[in-house]
C-alpha cells in the first residue's frame, strides 16, 4: 500500500524520484549458477509495447479540449459563452458559441485524425510476429511481447523489434550490415558486431548454456552513444568486455546483407532510443507568433476599457432627469437607473458580450493551417529538387516558416556545407619533402617546378607513413555483389583492390585509402580480427588490438597495431595543432612550415605521427584502457585521462594535404545573402590559413576588406588588449571601408569567457566573420553569444555533420545540408535540402512569401474585426447604452468562419506581390522586412486606423443615408434596427473583401473563386436565412424578410457602392503611390548596382595566391 501512495506521489511531482542506478540484464532472462531466480525480478522494466500515439478513446475529449483551451483566444469565447447562458444579455449564445465550437471542431477532427494514422501505425508495430528463444525452443511472439533480457532472433531484412545487444552473427566475423535510415536516414550500410565470447552461439542449445547478464546505463535518446560491459561464465572463471554503440542494434533499424543476427533485448517499448528521439523538442517560437499575442492581449485591453467605459457612460446617461422623462415609455426604468454591484457586473459583461466579436477567434485556426499548408510547398519546389542524390527539401516542421523571412545572422560550417566534402589526395610531406599526386602518380614535389621524378619505389620512410594512412582509420570495405551469406574462406582476394568499395563516415580517411590503393597498397579488411593489406602484391596482416576514436575535443584518432614481427605500434593522425605538440622535435619545424604551405592552398591538412611500443608499455597501456572501458561511470572522461596518456612522445612521420571543391554556387548564394542584410559568420574546425583561403574562394571575405584578427592568444589580459586595439583602429577607420574579423578557437575562449560585450561589439561592426579551429560546443557559444544581444536577431545555422548539431539547436532558425557526413544535422534541424545554392531559394523566396503572407494574414484579421465591431460601439452611443445589437444572429456567426476568412486564407497561400525572379535578381528586397516590419507597432496602428476610417465611412454614410430618408423602401415603409443592421453588415463584407481585392498582385483560379465565395456567398445564404422561419429555434425572429425588403431598394445599392469606394480610396491611393515608389526604387537600384554586378569576381579556383 505504501509503494502505492510513492509511486503516486512521483507521478503527481510530490515525491521526488529516486536516481536510477545502470540495469542489469541477464541474458535470456536466465541467472548465474548459483543465483536465486529472484534477481531477474529486482528491477522493472517496461513491456515492448510501442505507444506514439496521444489520445485514446477515452480521454481525446477532455484532453483535447483542455490542450485547446489553454489557447487565450480559445478560453477567452468559453467564458463569453458561459457568461451568456448566466444572464441575459443582448444577443444569443449561439453567436459566441458557434463560432467556438467549429474552430475547437475543426482543430479536434484535424489532431483526432493524425493520431488516428498514429494508432494505426502502432497497432501494426505492436502486431508484427518476432522470433525469441523461450523454454529451450524458438517461439514466435507479437512484438509488443519482448521482454528485457529475451533472446531475439532477426532476419535479412527484418527490422529490430528493440534495442538489442548483438550477440551472434551468421558471419563467421561476428558482423552484420545495417542500415539505420529509419532513424537518422542514412542509406549507406554500417557494420556492427559482436564480443568474441558469444560469437560461436549458433543454436538454442548454444545460448541454453550461455551464462552472461549486461550491465549499461539508463536510457537515453543520443542515438550514437552506448556505455556498457557484458560478464560472461566461462570456465576460466568470469569475463568482462566493453560495449560500445558498434555493439548495439537499435530498434528502426534493418538488417541487411546478413541471413541473421542474435541479440539481447535491452531496452524495450518507451525506453528504446527511437521512442525516445520520437518525443517533440524544445518548442521554438517566431517573431510573428510573439506578434500575435501581443496584439491580442492589445486588444482584450481596448475590449475591457471599451466595456468599462460603456458601463460608466449608461449609467451617467440613465440617470439624467431629462432622460428619464424622455424615455417614459421604457420599463423599469427608475430599477434600471440604480447602480448596484451586481448590476455594474451585469452590464460590464453584457457590453463584453456585445463587444466580443473585437478578438478574431478564427485567427488561430487559420494560421495553424497556412503553415502546414505553406510549409508543403518547401519540399514540392523542383528548384530546391537534387536530382544527383534524389533529394527533395524537407520541412521538418511548420512553425517557423515565416522566421526563414528574419534571419539577420546566418552561421555556416565549411565542410560539407560550402564544399562537396569529396576530398581528393593532393600532396603530402613526408620525412621532410614535399611530394604531390599528378594523374594518380606520385611524384616529388621540387621547389621551383611544378613537379619533379616519379616515385618507382617506396622507401622506408614511405612505407611507414602509408601504413599509418592504411591502418589508421574506422572504414568498412565493402565487397560490391556479396555479402554476409558468403563464409569468410570463400572470399577471393582483389590484390588491385579495384572491386572494393571503402564506407567511411569521414570523407578524408576514404580519400587516404583510394590514394593507398592507387599507390599499391591495398586494404581488403579484417579476417580473423587481423587487419590484411597487400603492399605491391605482398599480403600482410596486423593485429588490430585498439581503436581511440576521434572526437572534435581531442582532434585526433589512434590505433594500436601489431605486426607480423611482433612490434607493437601507436598509429596516430589528427589536426596539426592536436598532434605536434605531442611529437619529437625531429622534422617539427619542416612539416609545420609545409602545413602552413598547403592550408594557404585552401587544402585541408593532417599530421600523421607513430610511436613503438614495448611489452610493457603496451600491458600498462592494455590494463589502463580496459579498466576505462569497462567503467560504466564517467567512461568517456577516464577514456580521455587514459589517450592523454597513450598519445605522448611520438616520431613524426609527416603530413597529408587532401583538397575539398567548394559546391556550386556558393559564392553567388553567399554575396546574395550579403546584399538582402544577412551576415555570414563561417564557423569551421579547418586551420586558420585553410578557412581564410576558403573563405576568399566562397566570396564571404573579398579584397579590399582590411582584416582583423585575433588568433593564437595565450590569456584573457592578452586577449583584452588585441581586442580593444582592433576596435580602436575600426572606430577610427573610413565609414566606407569594411572590415572582416577572423578568430580561432583558442582566442575565442579568452573572448567569450570574461569579454564577451567587446568580443560581441567588435563581431558586430565587421561585415563578416570566419571563426577557425572550432569545437562544436563553440559553435553553439557564438551562435548563442549572439542571438542573446540587445537587439534579440533572428538567427539561422547551417550544417552537414553531427558536430554541427549544437549550433543548429542553439539557433533559432536550423537548417541542415543532406551531405556526407550522415544525417544528425537534418534530423536536428527545422529544414533542410541538399546543397548550400538552394539555401538563396530558402530564405530570398520562400521566406518572404512565407512571412508577407502570414504577416498580412494576422494584420487583416484584426482589421476586419475592427472594421466589424467598431459600429456596433459607434451604435451603443446612439442607442442610449441600452446594448441593443444591431446584427443579426447569423450575421454576427457566420462573418468571422466564412464571409470574411476563406479570401485572406487563400490569399495567403498564393499571394506573390514580387514573382520569384526579382526576388533572387535583389536581394536587397529581402530588408523591407527586416526586424519584424510588417508587424511592427507602427504597421499595426495603420492596419487598424484604415479600419476604423472605414467603419466610420460605413456607419456615418449608413447613418446618414437612414436618418435623411422618412422612407427607402417602395411600399413607403420606414426602415429600422434590423434594416440599419442589413445594410451596414452586407457594406462591411463587401468593404473588407475589395480591401484584400486591392492589395491582391496574383490572381488566379483558386483566388477568384474565393472572392466569389465570400461576396455571392454571403448574399446567398442572407437571402435563405431570412426567408426562413424557425419558430422552433427562435422565440422572436426579427431578421424575417428583412434582407428581402432592404435589398429591394436601388437607393440602398448604390449607397453600398458609394460607401465602399470612399472608404477604399485611401487604400487605392496608398497602392498605387507603393507601386510607382517601387518602380522609381527599383530602377534606381539597378542603375546603382550596375557597376558593383559588373566587378562581383571570384578566385579561380586553381589560384592559390595568398590573401590573407
Amino acid at each position: 500500500m505504501t509503494d502505492c501512495f510513492v509511486r503516486l506521489g512521483q507521478k503527481l511531482g510530490c515525491v521526488k524520484k529516486p536516481a536510477l542506478s545502470d540495469r542489469k540484464v541477464y541474458v535470456g532472462n536466465t541467472p548465474f549458477p548459483g543465483e536465486d531466480v529472484s534477481v531477474l525480478h529486482t528491477q522493472r522494466f517496461p513491456n515492448n509495447r510501442v505507444i506514439s500515439s496521444k489520445y485514446t478513446v477515452f480521454n481525446f475529449l477532455p484532453k483535447n479540449l483542455f490542450e485547446q483551451f489553454r489557447r487565450i483566444a480559445n478560453f477567452y469565447f468559453l467564458c463569453v459563452g458561459i457568461v451568456q447562458l448566466i444572464i441575459d444579455t443582448p444577443v444569443t449564445p449561439i453567436t459566441s458559441i458557434a463560432p467556438l465550437v467549429f474552430v475547437v471542431s475543426v482543430t479536434a477532427i484535424k489532431q483526432g485524425y493524425e493520431d488516428y494514422l498514429r494508432h494505426k501505425g502502432d497497432n501494426e508495430v505492436n502486431n508484427r510476429m518476432t522470433q525469441v528463444i523461450r523454454d529451450g525452443c524458438i517461439k514466435e511472439i507479437k512484438s509488443m511481447n519482448i521482454k528485457v533480457g529475451d533472446i531475439v532472433m532477426v532476419e535479412k531484412n527484418q527490422e529490430f523489434p528493440c534495442d538489442l545487444v548483438m550477440l551472434s552473427s551468421y558471419d563467421k566475423e561476428g558482423q552484420c550490415y545495417v542500415t539505420t535510415a529509419n532513424l537518422d536516414g542514412e542509406t549507406n550500410l554500417k557494420t556492427h558486431l559482436c564480443i568474441s565470447n558469444t560469437r560461436k552461439c549458433q543454436t538454442v542449445n548454444d545460448f541454453q548454456h550461455l551464462h552472461a547478464h549486461i550491465e549499461c546505463q539508463q536510457p537515453i535518446t543520443d542515438l550514437y552513444r552506448f556505455i556498457g560491459r557484458i560478464t560472461v561464465t566461462t570456465n576460466a572463471g568470469e569475463e568482462i568486455k566493453s560495449l560500445g554503440p558498434a555493439n548495439v542494434l537499435l530498434r528502426g533499424a534493418r538488417l541487411k546483407n546478413t541471413p541473421y543476427i542474435y541479440g539481447c533485448a535491452i531496452y524495450t517499448g518507451p525506453e528504446t532510443k527511437m521512442a525516445l528521439n520520437s518525443k517533440n523538442k524544445g518548442t521554438k517560437f517566431s517573431r510573428v507568433e510573439r506578434a500575435m499575442n501581443s496584439f491580442l492581449i492589445i486588444f482584450l485591453v481596448v475590449l475591457l476599457v471599451e466595456s468599462l467605459t460603456c458601463t460608466i457612460l449608461k449609467y451617467v446617461f440613465v440617470n439624467q432627469s431629462v432622460v428619464k422623462d424622455k424615455l417614459w415609455y421604457v420599463p423599469d426604468m427608475d430599477t434600471e437607473s440604480e447602480l448596484t454591484a451586481l448590476r455594474g457586473i451585469e452590464t460590464f459583461l453584457s457590453f463584453m458580450v456585445l463587444f466580443n466579436y473585437f478578438i478574431p477567434i478564427s485567427m488561430y485556426v487559420t494560421v495553424e493551417i497556412q503553415k502546414f499548408v505553406g510549409s508543403l510547398y518547401f519540399g514540392w519546389d523542383i528548384e530546391m529538387y537534387d536530382e544527383k542524390m534524389d533529394q527533395p527539401a524537407k520541412a521538418n516542421t511548420s512553425d517557423l516558416n515565416e522566421e526563414l523571412g528574419q534571419v539577420e545572422y546566418l552561421f555556416t560550417d565549411k565542410t560539407g556545407t560550402l564544399t562537396e566534402n569529396e576530398m581528393q589526395f593532393r600532396e603530402c610531406s613526408l620525412g621532410g619533402d614535399k611530394y604531390m599526386e599528378v594523374d594518380n602518380i606520385l611524384f616529388e614535389k621540387k621547389p621551383g617546378h611544378d613537379h619533379g621524378r616519379p616515385v618507382t619505389q617506396m622507401t622506408k620512410k614511405m612505407e611507414d607513413f602509408f601504413t599509418v594512412l592504411a591502418l589508421c582509420h574506422t572504414i568498412r570495405v565493402d565487397h560490391p555483389h556479396s555479402d554476409l551469406t558468403e563464409k569468410a574462406t570463400d572470399r577471393k582476394f582483389d590484390y588491385l583492390g579495384m572491386s572494393y568499395e571503402y564506407q567511411s563516415s569521414s570523407p578524408d580517411e576514404k580519400a587516404f585509402l583510394e590514394a593507398c590503393r592507387r599507390y599499391g597498397i591495398v586494404l581488403h579488411g579484417i579476417h580473423d580480427d587481423r587487419l590484411e593489406v597487400t603492399f605491391k602484391g605482398e599480403m600482410r596482416r596486423y593485429k588490430l588490438f585498439h581503436v581511440l576514436e576521434f572526437d572534435p575535443t581531442r582532434k585526433r584518432m589512434s590505433v594500436i597495431i601489431q605486426n607480423e614481427q611482433d612490434e607493437i605500434y601507436l598509429l596516430c593522425k589528427g589536426a596539426e595543432s592536436a598532434i605536434l605538440d605531442r611529437v619529437t622535435p625531429n622534422l617539427k619545424e619542416v612539416t609545420l612550415q609545409h602545413v602552413t604551405d598547403y592550408a594557404l592552398l585552401g587544402l585541408r591538412t593532417l599530421v600523421l605521427a607513430r610511436r613503438l611500443l614495448s611489452p610493457e608499455e603496451y600491458s600498462e597501456i592494455d590494463r589502463r584502457l580496459r579498466e576505462a572501458r569497462n567503467s560504466l561511470s564517467d567512461r568517456e572522461a577516464k577514456l580521455e585521462e587514459v589517450f592523454e596518456f597513450i598519445e605522448r612522445d611520438l616520431v613524426l612521420l609527416g603530413a597529408t594535404a587532401v583538397e575539398d571543391k567548394l559546391q556550386d554556387d556558393v559564392p553567388d548564394t553567399i554575396q546574395s545573402l550579403q546584399r538582402s542584410g544577412i551576415k555570414v559568420w563561417v564557423l569551421t574546425g579547418d586551420k586558420e590559413e585553410t578557412a581564410v583561403n576558403i573563405s576568399y574562394s566562397a566570396g564571404h571575405f573579398k579584397q579590399g576588406f582590411a582584416e582583423l584578427r585575433i588568433t593564437q592568444m595565450t590569456s584573457t589580459v592578452q586577449c583584452a588588449e588585441v581586442m580593444t586595439r582592433l576596435k580602436n583602429i575600426k572606430d577610427h577607420a573610413s565609414i566606407d571601408q569594411p572590415f572582416v574579423l577572423v578568430v580561432d578557437g583558442a582566442s575565442l575562449r579568452f573572448a567569450v569567457k570574461d569579454h564577451s560585450d567587446l568580443f560581441r561589439s567588435l563581431c558586430q561592426s565587421c561585415v563578416a566573420v570566419l571563426c577557425c579551429r572550432m569545437s562544436p560546443l563553440q559553435k553553439a557559444e557564438v551562435v548563442k553569444l549572439i542571438k542573446n544581444s540587445k537587439e534579440k536577431p533572428v538567427t539561422a545555422a547551417i550544417g552537414d555533420g553531427a558536430n554541427d548539431v549544437s549550433m543548429i539547436q542553439e539557433a533559432h532558425v536550423g537548417l541542415g545540408i543532406m551531405g556526407k557526413e550522415g544525417r544528425q544535422a537534418v534530423r536536428n534541424s527545422d529544414y533542410a535540402f541538399a546543397k548550400f545554392r538552394f539555401l538563396k531559394r530558402a530564405i530570398l523566396v520562400h521566406g518572404n512569401y512565407y512571412y508577407t503572407r502570414l504577416a498580412n494574414l494576422v494584420q487583416f484579421f484584426f482589421y476586419k474585426n475592427v472594421a466589424f465591431i467598431t459600429a456596433q460601439l459607434f451604435y451603443t452611443f446612439f442607442s442610449g447604452f441600452s446594448q441593443q445589437t444591431i446584427y443579426d444572429v447569423m450575421n454576427l456567426t457566420m462573418y468571422n468562419i466564412t464571409f470574411t476568412s476563406l479570401p485572406i486564407f487563400i490569399y495567403s497561400l498564393f499571394e506573390k506581390s514580387i514573382s520569384q525572379e526579382e526576388l533572387l535578381q535583389n536581394p536587397h528586397l529581402y530588408k523591407k522586412n527586416a526586424r519584424n516590419a510588417a508587424l511592427s507597432f507602427k504597421s499595426f496602428i495603420k492596419w487598424n486606423f484604415l479600419g476604423l476610417w472605414h467603419r466610420a465611412v460605413f456607419f456615418f454614410g449608413v447613418y446618414f443615408v437612414f436618418g435623411n430618408e422618412g422612407s427607402i423602401f417602395s411600399d413607403g415603409k420606414s426602415a429600422g434596427t434590423w434594416a440599419f443592421g442589413t445594410v451596414l453588415f452586407t457594406t462591411v463584407v463587401a468593404g473588407v473583401n475589395f480591401k484584400l481585392v486591392i492589395m491582391t498582385y496574383t490572381w488566379n483560379l483558386p483566388m477568384f473563386l474565393a472572392y466569389l465565395v465570400a461576396i455571392l456567398g454571403n448574399t446567398a445564404m442572407t437571402l435563405f436565412y431570412s426567408g426562413l422561419r424557425m419558430p422552433m429555434i427562435l422565440d422572436i425572429q426579427n431578421y424575417f424578410f428583412v434582407f428581402y425588403e432592404t435589398m429591394s431598394s436601388a437607393l440602398i445599392w448604390l449607397t453600398i457602392i458609394l460607401l465602399v469606394v470612399l472608404a477604399l480610396l485611401p487604400d487605392l491611393i496608398i497602392r498605387v503611390f507603393t507601386d510607382i515608389t517601387k518602380t522609381l526604387e527599383d530602377s534606381h537600384l539597378r542603375l546603382s548596382l550596375l557597376p558593383c554586378i559588373q566587378d562581383t569576381r571570384i578566385w579561380p579556383e586553381d589560384d592559390y595566391k595568398d590573401h590573407s
